[in-house]
Order: structure tokens, then C-alpha cells, then sequence
């Protein structure tokens, strides 16, 4: 490991469970990598809707993982451990993390890190891993979504939401998305969905009927969670599969099983964080492979709505929190 790395660095700490307020800047060690990992130094830290969850006290990182919020990181490899995957000193990549990323250096497993896409900042590297695996993993693997098939993005203006439909689209797939305003809306129509809904103003369901034809849409990416779970299930169309990643509205639902078993459908949903390094991997490789190439050629691209200062990141909450992005929202250091 190089001598000249500092032995601490800035970081953001949750002082205390509660509002963006408890954000705070620290000075801790330098994390060290240990076999199979490689330590970056960080260049810029997207902010997710998990960063919330975990400073108000519901989404704790998993055993042994740093309480330094943080999910997916952009960078230069500063040092590695042994067996980092071919990664050396000095390569630029982007990596998934389960925690650290707001700090000024971070540890990455070698399998969750990939090369920034050809014509891509750091910025826009950071803002890919947590919503490109989410979006793989739970669109294309878990729901198995298929060209020419439809699918319904909810929150499409969401980070989550401008990837589904970029990647859907560009692979195949008709969507529809909903989105709370009308800019909202234009934005995922820009990115690529047919039709968006304004949910404030229009019953998606009934347009996601009209949307397959009559019959309701083949797969729906929800993060809503609620009442909306029931609404899913009517919008579906046979053999359709309900994908669920979030819950805005609440995880707890009551529903009629009859739909469900009579539209043969397929309820699901996963969280990211907690699964293995290797499952992380097999998800990197897939998107190395399928979306790394969109990414490069300029067919797909994240969506920046801002960045701050990493000291600034509970600003960067307060505007997450606000729903008035469309897009990621980036931290800097």
C-alpha cells in the first residue's frame, strides 16, 4: 500500500437518528482493504433514497459494515488488497457498496466495481451502480422482463425511475411511467417511455390497461408500496409480474388473492444491500455485458439534477426529501 495515503480522511457521520440535520462532517481512519477489495479514493457519492432510511434509524448497515451512509462511489483505485481482480493503482471505475460512500475514501469488493462507461465524468459514474444493479437484478432478472413486452415504471422521474425506463427502453420494451408533475412527466417521456401518467391527475391504472392493449402491462416496477399494491395487481396483465423495491406508502397491504391466482400473476422484490458479493458480481457482470455498451455508445445516460460539496450533504438530503429532483443527486468531494 502506498506510504503517502493519508491515515484519516473526512467523512459524513449520522450524529444522531432524525433529520437531514444529523449529517455531519468527521475525521476517521482511512479504511484499509483486505483481500478482495480494493480502497477508493472518492471522487463523487451518489445520494439514494436508502441513505434516508438508514440516517433516520430504519435501514442499519448489515453486520460489520461501516455506519457510514453511502452506496455507490466513483473514483481512482488508491490501493488494493490481494486478489482485487486485476483492478492496480490509479484505474478510474464506479463500485456498489454496502456503506462508506460519503467519505473521502471508501473500500469496494473487486466483483461490485466496474469501469466508468467511455465518455462518462465521475459524476455521472457515481450516479449508476445502486440504480443500475436495483434495476437489473429486480426488472430484467427477478421479473424477467422480455423485448416487446410493457412495462409500468412508478416514480419514473425517480434515479431508479430515469434508468428503468432508459434501460427498458433501450432493450426493448414499451413503458409507461407516472410521475407527479407535468416537467415530471415530459422528462420520462424524453428518456424514452411512450406515456406518462400524472398520478395526481389520471388513474394509472386504467392507463396502463389502455397502454397493453386493453389487457394491462406484462411487468410493474413499484416503489410506492400501499395502496398502490392492490392498484398493481389490477393493472396487470395475465402472467404479469409485480416487482416491489420500495414502500413510500407503507409496507404492510391487504389484499384479494383471487386476481392474483386467477391472472396467474408474480408477486416479488428484493433489497440490494444485504446480498452477497458474489450475487453483487454475477449483477455486475450481466451489466458489463448488456448496459455498459448503451452507456458508452450514449444510448443510455444517467440523469444529474445537482451535486453538492460532501460537507453539504444534508442539503442534498433536504432536496431528496423534497421531491423536486428529477434524476440522481450527487455529493463531491
Amino acid at each position: 500500500m502506498s506510504s503517502d495515503l493519508p491515515e484519516t480522511m473526512t467523512c459524513i457521520e449520522i450524529a444522531g437518528f432524525g433529520g437531514p440535520q444529523v449529517l455531519t462532517p468527521a475525521t476517521r481512519p482511512r479504511p484499509r482493504p483486505a483481500d478482495g477489495e480494493v480502497l477508493v479514493r472518492v471522487k463523487a457519492a451518489g445520494v439514494n433514497r436508502p441513505d434516508i432510511i438508514q440516517r433516520q434509524g430504519h435501514y442499519r448497515p448489515p453486520p460489520g459494515v461501516t455506519d457510514i451512509p453511502g452506496l455507490e462511489i466513483a473514483g481512482t483505485v488508491a490501493a488494493t488488497g490481494g486478489g482485487a481482480g486485476g483492478w492496480k493503482e490509479g484505474d478510474s471505475l464506479c463500485a456498489l457498496v454496502a456503506g462508506g460512500g460519503y467519505a473521502e475514501y471508501c473500500v469496494a469488493p473487486a466483483p461490485q466495481c466496474l469501469p466508468v462507461p467511455g465518455g462518462l465524468d465521475m459524476v455521472q459514474a457515481a450516479a449508476l451502480p445502486e440504480t443500475f444493479f436495483t434495476v437489473w437484478s429486480n426488472v430484467f432478472e427477478r421479473a424477467a422482463l422480455k423485448p416487446g413486452e410493457t412495462l409500468l415504471v412508478h416514480g419514473g422521474s425517480s434515479g431508479i425511475g430515469t434508468a428503468a425506463i432508459q434501460m427498458a427502453s433501450r432493450l426493448g420494451a414499451r413503458v409507461i411511467a407516472t410521475a407527479g408533475t407535468p416537467e415530471k412527466c415530459t422528462a420520462c417521456e424524453d428518456l424514452g417511455a411512450e406515456k406518462a401518467v400524472n398520478y395526481k391527475d389520471a388513474d394509472f391504472v386504467e392507463a396502463a390497461r389502455e397502454f397493453g392493449g386493453g389487457k394491462g402491462v406484462n411487468v410493474i416496477l413499484d416503489m410506492v408500496g400501499g395502496d398502490y399494491v392492490a392498484r398493481n395487481i389490477q393493472a396487470l396483465a395475465r402472467d404479469g409480474r409485480l416487482v416491489s423495491i420500495a414502500f413510500l406508502k407503507g409496507s404492510k397491504v391487504t389484499l384479494d388473492l383471487m386476481p392474483v391466482m386467477l391472472k396467474r400473476l408474480t408477486l416479488t422484490g428484493s433489497t440490494l444491500r444485504p446480498q452477497s458479493v458474489e450475487r453483487k458480481g454475477e449483477i455486475a457482470r450481466a451489466l458489463h455485458e448488456r448496459v455498459w455498451p448503451l452507456i458508452s455508445s450514449g444510448d443510455i445516460k444517467p440523469v444529474i439534477h445537482a451535486t453538492f460539496p460532501l460537507a453539504q450533504a444534508a442539503d442534498a438530503h433536504h432536496l431528496m426529501e423534497s421531491g423536486r429532483h428529477i434524476g440522481k443527486i450527487v455529493l463531491i468531494t
